[in-house]
Protein backbone atom coordinates (compact mmCIF):
# COMPACT_ATOMS: atom_id res chain seq x y z
CA UNK A 1 0.00 0.00 0.00
CA UNK A 2 2.63 2.34 0.71
CA UNK A 3 5.04 3.18 -1.88
CA UNK A 4 7.41 6.41 -1.64
CA UNK A 5 6.97 8.71 -4.45
CA UNK A 6 8.77 11.75 -5.48
CA UNK A 7 6.94 14.70 -3.95
CA UNK A 8 7.61 18.15 -4.86
CA UNK A 9 6.89 19.88 -0.78
CA UNK A 10 9.00 18.93 2.19
CA UNK A 11 8.10 18.19 5.89
CA UNK A 12 8.99 21.49 8.46
CA UNK A 13 8.28 22.28 11.85
CA UNK A 14 6.25 24.96 12.19
CA UNK A 15 6.76 28.09 14.90
CA UNK A 16 4.47 26.13 17.30
CA UNK A 17 6.69 22.77 16.80
CA UNK A 18 3.99 21.32 15.07
CA UNK A 19 5.27 18.98 11.49
CA UNK A 20 3.90 20.35 8.49
CA UNK A 21 3.88 19.43 5.60
CA UNK A 22 5.06 22.43 2.41
CA UNK A 23 4.30 22.73 -0.85
CA UNK A 24 5.52 25.44 -3.51
CA UNK A 25 3.03 27.32 -5.80
CA UNK A 26 3.89 29.35 -9.24
CA UNK A 27 1.64 31.72 -10.09
CA UNK A 28 0.79 31.54 -13.65
CA UNK A 29 -1.69 33.69 -15.66
CA UNK A 30 -3.96 30.93 -16.34
CA UNK A 31 -4.33 31.56 -12.38
CA UNK A 32 -5.48 34.64 -12.35
CA UNK A 33 -8.29 36.93 -13.21
CA UNK A 34 -8.10 39.44 -16.12
CA UNK A 35 -6.25 41.97 -13.65
CA UNK A 36 -3.74 39.96 -12.01
CA UNK A 37 -5.16 38.33 -9.15
CA UNK A 38 -5.59 34.56 -8.03
CA UNK A 39 -8.99 33.57 -8.64
CA UNK A 40 -10.76 32.60 -5.71
CA UNK A 41 -11.56 29.02 -6.80
CA UNK A 42 -7.61 28.30 -7.58
CA UNK A 43 -6.75 28.32 -3.87
CA UNK A 44 -8.74 25.05 -3.40
CA UNK A 45 -6.56 23.77 -6.48
CA UNK A 46 -3.14 24.87 -4.51
CA UNK A 47 -4.39 22.73 -1.68
CA UNK A 48 -5.62 20.08 -3.26
CA UNK A 49 -1.86 19.54 -4.98
CA UNK A 50 -0.58 19.71 -1.56
CA UNK A 51 -2.75 17.60 0.09
CA UNK A 52 -1.96 14.98 -3.00
CA UNK A 53 1.87 16.06 -2.43
CA UNK A 54 1.95 15.14 1.44
CA UNK A 55 0.38 11.73 0.92
CA UNK A 56 3.03 11.19 -1.46
CA UNK A 57 5.39 11.90 1.20
CA UNK A 58 4.01 9.49 3.37
CA UNK A 59 3.83 6.79 1.27
CA UNK A 60 0.31 6.82 0.45
CA UNK A 61 -0.20 5.52 -2.81
CA UNK A 62 -3.82 6.66 -3.82
CA UNK A 63 -4.42 5.03 -7.08
CA UNK A 64 -3.18 1.60 -5.38
CA UNK A 65 -5.22 1.96 -2.67
CA UNK A 66 -8.51 1.85 -5.10
CA UNK A 67 -7.27 -0.27 -7.22
CA UNK A 68 -6.33 -2.48 -4.77
CA UNK A 69 -8.56 -1.85 -1.46
CA UNK A 70 -11.57 -0.17 -3.07
CA UNK A 71 -11.05 2.86 -1.33
CA UNK A 72 -10.33 6.56 -1.91
CA UNK A 73 -10.19 10.19 -0.30
CA UNK A 74 -12.76 12.54 -0.45
CA UNK A 75 -13.41 15.97 0.94
CA UNK A 76 -16.31 15.93 3.22
CA UNK A 77 -16.09 19.69 4.20
CA UNK A 78 -13.88 23.13 3.89
CA UNK A 79 -13.92 26.30 4.80
CA UNK A 80 -11.27 28.70 3.63
CA UNK A 81 -10.68 32.20 4.55
CA UNK A 82 -9.31 35.11 2.15
CA UNK A 83 -7.27 37.62 3.78
CA UNK A 84 -5.34 38.93 1.53
CA UNK A 85 -5.02 38.51 -2.86
CA UNK A 86 -1.92 36.70 -4.27
CA UNK A 87 -0.67 37.57 -7.81
CA UNK A 88 0.64 36.71 -11.39
CA UNK A 89 4.19 35.44 -10.82
CA UNK A 90 4.18 35.41 -7.37
CA UNK A 91 5.49 32.21 -5.10
CA UNK A 92 3.69 30.96 -2.57
CA UNK A 93 3.49 27.87 -0.07
CA UNK A 94 0.48 26.00 0.96
CA UNK A 95 1.37 24.98 4.83
CA UNK A 96 -1.03 21.40 5.52
CA UNK A 97 -0.84 20.73 9.20
CA UNK A 98 -2.71 17.82 10.43
CA UNK A 99 -5.61 19.08 13.33
CA UNK A 100 -7.31 15.04 13.78
CA UNK A 101 -7.32 12.02 13.12
CA UNK A 102 -9.83 9.88 13.36
CA UNK A 103 -10.46 5.98 11.82
CA UNK A 104 -12.31 6.97 8.72
CA UNK A 105 -11.30 10.70 8.66
CA UNK A 106 -9.16 13.54 9.11
CA UNK A 107 -9.07 17.17 9.56
CA UNK A 108 -6.64 19.53 8.19
CA UNK A 109 -5.19 23.35 8.33
CA UNK A 110 -4.11 24.31 4.73
CA UNK A 111 -2.85 27.72 5.24
CA UNK A 112 -1.28 29.24 2.13
CA UNK A 113 1.51 32.00 2.72
CA UNK A 114 3.59 34.67 0.60
CA UNK A 115 6.82 34.61 2.08
CA UNK A 116 5.70 35.14 6.14
CA UNK A 117 2.84 37.17 4.80
CA UNK A 118 -0.53 34.79 5.50
CA UNK A 119 -3.01 35.23 2.68
CA UNK A 120 -5.37 32.00 3.01
CA UNK A 121 -6.39 30.45 5.97
CA UNK A 122 -8.58 26.86 4.97
CA UNK A 123 -9.68 23.67 6.99
CA UNK A 124 -10.59 20.79 5.41
CA UNK A 125 -12.07 17.33 6.11
CA UNK A 126 -11.25 14.51 4.07
CA UNK A 127 -13.29 11.19 4.38
CA UNK A 128 -12.01 7.25 3.42
CA UNK A 129 -15.08 5.66 1.16
CA UNK A 130 -15.33 2.69 0.23
CA UNK A 131 -16.00 2.20 -4.13
CA UNK A 132 -19.60 2.26 -3.33
CA UNK A 133 -19.58 5.64 -1.57
CA UNK A 134 -19.87 3.97 2.39
CA UNK A 135 -17.50 5.30 4.65
CA UNK A 136 -14.89 3.06 5.66
CA UNK A 137 -11.98 3.23 8.25
CA UNK A 138 -8.81 3.50 6.89
CA UNK A 139 -6.62 0.18 6.63
CA UNK A 140 -3.94 0.19 9.42
CA UNK A 141 -0.99 0.81 6.83
CA UNK A 142 -2.51 4.36 6.22
CA UNK A 143 -3.72 4.87 9.73
CA UNK A 144 -0.07 4.52 10.56
CA UNK A 145 1.43 6.79 7.83
CA UNK A 146 -1.36 9.30 9.15
CA UNK A 147 -0.44 8.60 12.73
CA UNK A 148 3.18 9.33 12.01
CA UNK A 149 2.59 12.99 11.36
CA UNK A 150 0.31 13.11 14.53
CA UNK A 151 3.02 11.93 17.00
CA UNK A 152 4.95 14.58 15.36
CA UNK A 153 2.70 17.23 15.71
CA UNK A 154 0.16 16.85 18.80
CA UNK A 155 -2.80 16.26 16.59
CA UNK A 156 -5.61 14.40 18.19
CA UNK A 157 -6.73 10.70 17.45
Amino acid sequence: MTNKQHMLGHFDVTEEGETCHVFPVQIYWEDTDAGGIVYHANYLKFTERARSDLLRGIGIDQPKMMTEHGQNFVVRDSAIEFLKPAHLDETLRVRTTLLELKSASLRLQQDIFRGEELLIKSRVRVACLQKNGRPARFLPQIKDSFASLVNRSGATV
